[in-house]
Formats: C-alpha cells, structure tokens, sequence
C-alpha cells in the first residue's frame, strides 16, 4: 500500500502538468521542447487481468518537434523490481501510442535517486537488447527555494522544493517562503498544494512548523469558513475548512463527487476524520475511497 507522501509526489505534477517539462529544463538540463498542450492519460497498463500494472502518472505532451509520453515514478525506496516493471512500462506505451515515452522518477531520497539513476541494461553484457535511462528528481538536483520572491515567481516549483528537502536542514527558510508565496495565487489551488506538501513532511517538527505556518496565515484564509471559524469557534471552522479541502483535492483531481459523498463530508463534525478523509483525497481513484473500512 502507497503511502501518501508517494502519491503526493508524482500528483503535484497532475495539478501544474507544466511544471514537469520547467524541472526538466532548468533543474535537469535536458532540453525538452516547449509543449503547447499538456493532457492527464490513463495509468492502467495492465494487459492480462491478474497482472496488475500501473504507473504513478502519466502525461501526453504536444510539442513542436513531436509528442511525447512522459511517466512520472514517485520512489520512495530502492526496489530492484523495477529493473523490469520500468522498461515494461515504456516498451508498452510506446506500442500503444506510436509516441517516445520519457521516464522521469522522483524521490525525497539521495540514495535513492542514485540508485534510480543508473542505467538498466537488458540482454548480452557488451551488446544490450534493451537500455533504459531514467530522469530523476532529488534532493540533490531540486532547488532550495528559500527566497521569498524566488517562491512567488514560480509558486509550483516552491511546492516541489517544499516536498523534496522537507527532512533536511533547510526545511524552515523553505516552508516559510512557500507559505508567503502562497498568499499570491487563488486559494483553491493553494489548498491542494498545502496538502501536498503536508503528506511528504516525514520529520514531526517539520510538519508541526507547516501546520503552524498554515493555522497562522490560515491557509483557507479567503475562504468564507474563515469567518466561522472567528465567530463559532476555531475547532468547528478548522473541521469544515479541511472537508471543503477534501472535496477541493479531489475536483482537482478531475474526480466526480456525488451529492451523497459531498453531503457526508461537508456534514462531519469528527477531526480525525476528515483529517483521514484529507489524506486519502490525495491518492483516492473514487470519492467512495474516502470511506475505505468505515
């Protein structure tokens, strides 16, 4: 079972599909062409019914010089089984799609991102049937945004910092220029990225700071449940604030949300709850998943 910093990852990229081709082009230096359409397509590679096989996330890019498939691996340990689930995956999206197929992985782990890194080489050593050279996102190549001007500028990218570094070091100069920056962009959007960002902090005191940063600016700040919450009491306005986020996460997501789950939601009254229902929202394939054993 995916945890939800996995999905958290590789589904900032669904959110701002843009910001995959920037980290491509000025974090990784490959000179990928500009799209002028972006499109989500379906993960579900599977082939045979009991063989399950399924990418993290999957966008067609339009360019100039061509289309192209690019795959997005959220990874958050080193697995050797993806020597040969990787190059499946790319040998079957490029017989479904006629088009070239990137694979990009990323991880919040340097180890990690160095195991990913290498090439794998399939068949005679010398003379290799089949080579697969992922991209790969790190701690070691992402950028510390720390600068609150430099957030702003491209508030995404800000997110992707946030949700890389969030165990180092440098986690606080981080979370608190990204908590500024999100100020600057429509408070649907910044709800999403808020959740995002709160699922990949493993370290308690990081995830404390962020969720202290965000009670303080009130990331729902312009929502107008942050009224209630001055007038009815901060506990019942935090708790319909976060199920409004849950039903935000999910229409983000491109998510149908039936009258009956939406009425659930809005109607809860228990913390711990929605805060389950918050965190399932992010990797949910139905808004039935929000009450998954319940």
């Amino acid at each position: 079972m995916v945890g939800s910093s996995h999905e958290a990852l590789h589904r900032i990229f669904q959110k701002d599909p843009a910001l995959l081709t920037r980290a491509l082009q000025r974090v990784l230096h490959v000179p990928f062409p500009e799209p002028h359409e972006i499109a989500a397509l379906n993960v579900d590679l599977t082939e045979i019914e009991p063989v399950e096989r399924r990418v993290d996330t999957l966008l067609r890019a339009e360019t100039d010089e061509g289309t192209y498939l690019l795959v997005v691996e959220s990874q958050g340990k080193v697995d050797d089984r993806k020597r040969g689930s990787w190059p499946y995956y790319l040998s079957y999206l490029y017989e479904k799609y006629r088009c070239e197929p990137v694979l990009i992985v990323i991880t919040q782990n340097s180890a990690t991102a160095r195991w990913a890194a290498q090439p794998i080489r399939l068949g005679f050593p010398g003379w290799h049937s089949l080579t697969v050279r992922p991209l790969v996102l790190g701690p070691d190549n992402v950028p510390v945004i720390t600068d609150e001007r430099q957030a702003e500028q491209d508030v995404p990218l800000a997110v992707l910092s946030a949700m890389t570094h969030g165990r180092g070091p440098q986690a606080a100069p981080i979370l608190e220029s990204l908590a500024t920056a999100l100020k600057t962009i429509d408070p649907d959007s910044a709800a999403v990225f808020v959740q995002f960002v709160d699922s990949c902090l493993a370290d308690p005191q990081a995830k404390q700071m962020w969720r202290d940063l965000m009670t303080a600016i009130q990331y729902f700040w312009r929502h107008p449940l942050a009224e209630q919450v001055r007038e009815e009491g901060r506990e019942q306005g935090w708790i319909q604030a976060k199920a409004e986020t849950v039903l935000q996460v999910l229409e983000w997501r491109g998510i149908p949300v039936p009258d009956d789950v939406r009425e659930r939601v809005t109607a809860c009254t228990d913390r711990n709850k929605v805060e389950v229902w918050a965190q399932r929202a992010v990797h949910a394939a139905d808004a039935a998943d929000l009450f998954t054993e319940e």
